[in-house]
């Protein structure tokens, strides 16, 4: 059975698209923890990130980097945090997160709850600086 994520880069579950190339996929997280909390996945569906083969994981990495610089210009924080958990989904995924503080990256605490509109509005914008 396909992840949430393989059905999210299929089309059968709609996301706020920030940025595709023919191996990675990278999207708003829909329970975000900052403004412009971005979730990069492979397309392929590999369950723990170091399952994926050496240039998989390389060009994952690179992607990541181009969306972290996108988000850092266009989204007000101190650093683009990078965060792997790997257990609520089973699809290998790097969590960008806009950082003021190390707080900010504590899975605990309560997420955010944003409008449809402001999910659109940080999707224009990372996807305007996205190079």
């Amino acid at each position: 059975m396909a992840s949430i994520f393989t059905k999210i880069v299929k089309g059968d579950i709609p996301s706020y698209k920030i940025a595709e190339d023919e191996n990675y996929y990278a999207f708003l997280d829909i329970f975000p923890l900052a403004k412009g909390h971005t979730l990069v996945i492979p397309k392929k569906e590999v369950d723990y990130l170091f399952d994926l083969d050496n240039e998989t994981l390389k060009g994952l990495t690179a992607f990541s980097k181009r969306v972290a610089k996108a988000i850092d210009k266009t989204i007000e924080c101190k650093r683009v945090g990078v965060v792997v958990l790997g257990l609520e989904v089973p699809h290998a995924h790097i969590h960008l997160i806009p950082l003021q503080s190390e707080a900010d990256a504590c899975f605990s605490q309560p997420k955010l709850k944003l409008s449809e509109e402001e999910f659109k509005e940080i999707t224009e914008k990372i996807t305007s600086a996205f190079v």
